[in-house]
């Protein structure tokens, strides 16, 4: 963040406390002797903490071929050829179907429209703008704030800009793509080992968080000096240094022993970087997987109760090694088969994705925590920016929740939205997250329906 001061401090000596300390704190791990009798709650009564998270992949499904559609909402999900490889997972699984991103006469900005009506509650303007903030975000806001990390965003395309999670236009978060530079941000020196038998509060934490707070002393001083435009911005920079000084203070803490909690192998060397980026199905494949190791044992040793994760983009580039045709084109261009009535380059393209899904769930469903599953204290909520790629439909947009929620929600139910919009999924989403909101949403995309079928 950039606060622009006249005087009489320099821009420098703002901004040296905030990167000082961005990157220390710690996280707050479990051990079954830190849980009440049931394993479902901390000894001293407190709940486990329930994580967000979202995961991405682009160009929808082809219709009639990702899962049997229903007129009305009950259990049960049945899933097809395309997306098969969420079967096993159907019982923690909820889908939305018939659910529509309505943009009151807007333009429908092709693999953009869909993903910023859905995630920000209003339609773009135009091809570039992103309204309002993300619900990730506001998610973030409420629960991620008490931890070394207040999002995680992730990327397996090799391009840190093929990210959906924003405050506006100007400000989009940069995805990392480096399996490697991911372990040293949550692995590396700065990590403090829940498990060890030794913790000696680290002598750099202590002073980064006293140049934290004679930086919030001296902006607070310059308040009353400058006009209402930089007592906007200062008003972020203090709530932002107000949110690193609390999670520098937990560095300063002993964390709690956590059995989950195990310091995954340090990655190879850079292959999977250096390949990705040409966006081959194998590269991206193998980024996916080794970024998601590191994530779930991030998310285990709580470094982060929030994060966003994209197999791919929108403007989906997965192709097969030796092809010049990648997914998006495809999706236009290749014929129809007769017989199968899909596009079968194309369709190969969305299962892959959906293998994609169902690997990512399991490497949090094989995680303990407590009397269950990592995954049954998060709460993902999986969806694409369009339904059908070939016509850029938006109707219809693939979308599901994984994931208990530490049961606030209820799950393997096929939910049928009958042309409500898509904002009730994340309404319902931060709803139970905790986010204090009773209504979400510009115009036809406004609701204060949350998903009452998935809330127990």
């Amino acid at each position: 963040m950039t606060v622009l001061i006249r005087k009489p401090a320099t821009r420098r000596a703002l901004l040296r406390g905030t990167f000082g300390g961005a990157a220390i704190s710690v996280g707050l791990p479990f051990l079954d002797c830190f849980l009440n009798y049931s394993g479902r709650a901390l000894a001293a009564g407190a709940a486990l903490p329930v994580r967000f998270g979202t995961w991405f992949w682009g160009l929808g499904h082809t219709p009639g071929h990702g899962v049997v559609e229903k007129s009305a909402s009950g259990p049960g999900i049945a899933f097809l050829d395309e997306a098969k490889a969420l079967q096993v997972h159907a019982d923690i699984i909820n889908y939305f179907g018939n659910f529509n991103v309505p943009l009151d006469g807007r333009s429908n900005y092709t693999h953009f429209s869909g993903w910023v009506g859905s995630r920000t509650g209003t339609a773009p303007g135009n091809g570039d703008e992103v309204p309002t903030t993300t619900y990730d975000l506001l998610i973030a806001d409420v629960i991620g704030n008490r931890t070394r990390f207040k999002t995680i965003d992730l990327s397996a395309t090799g391009r840190s800009d093929d990210s959906y999670s924003a405050r506006n236009t100007h400000s989009r978060a940069a995805a990392e793509v480096s399996a490697l530079a991911f372990y040293q941000r949550m692995f590396g020196p700065e990590f403090v080992d829940p498990n060890s038998a030794d913790f000696t509060p680290d002598p750099k934490v202590m002073v980064r968080k006293s140049v934290l707070s004679a930086v919030a002393e001296e902006a607070k001083a310059l308040n009353a000096k400058v006009g209402a435009s930089d007592r906007v911005q200062l008003d972020q920079y203090f709530t932002g240094l107000r949110e690193l000084e609390g999670q520098l203070a937990l560095q300063l803490e002993k964390p709690a022993p956590n059995e989950a909690c195990l310091v995954p192998a340090k990655p190879g060397d850079a292959k999977v970087e250096q390949t990705v980026a040409g966006a081959t199905i194998d590269a991206v494949n193998a980024s996916h997987r080794a970024l998601t190791k590191l994530l779930a044992m991030a998310v285990a040793c709580n470094q982060t109760h929030v994060f966003n994760m994209v197999y791919s983009a929108s403007f989906s580039a997965l192709r097969r090694a030796g092809s010049t045709t990648n997914h998006h084109s495809l999706s236009h261009e290749e014929a129809r088969d007769p017989k199968l009535g899909i596009q079968p380059e194309t369709s190969y393209f969305t299962a892959r994705s959906m293998d994609a899904l169902a690997e990512f769930i399991q490497a949090f469903k094989d995680i303990r925590e407590g009397d269950g599953t990592l995954l049954d204290n998060m709460l993902i909520v999986a969806g694409s920016e369009t339904s059908y790629a070939r016509v850029h439909s938006i109707d219809n947009i693939p979308t599901m929740t994984v994931g208990r929620a530490g049961g606030r929600i209820k799950t393997g139910i096929h939910v049928a939205g009958n042309g409500d919009p898509l904002t009730r999924v994340g309404l319902t989403a931060m709803k139970v997250m905790g986010v204090p909101v009773e209504r979400w949403g510009t115009k036809s995309l406004q609701t204060s329906k949350a998903i009452g079928e998935i809330v127990a």
